[in-house]
């Protein structure tokens, strides 16, 4: 297995995890019951998301140029 089949594979791994636990929460009952505190800081808990997926998207990407870069 080669360096990219590898990388490709633990990517992979990853998004299938996550996508597993996103949906483990979804569905979970302490979610179905809702907190009132978070439904009411909506507006700064999706700027709070939003800035760690934005975080997480430059880290992969730089991940990525590293891995290209030097591979």
């Amino acid at each position: 297995m080669g360096p990219e089949t590898l990388a490709f594979v633990i990517i992979a791994v990853i998004i299938v995890a996550s996508a597993i636990a996103t949906i483990a929460i979804g569905v979970s009952q302490r979610n179905k019951e809702g907190n009132p505190d978070y439904d009411r800081s909506t507006k700064n808990n999706f700027t709070r998301l939003t800035l760690y997926y934005l975080i997480a998207t430059v880290l992969g990407f730089g991940g990525l140029a590293l891995y290209l870069y030097y591979a």
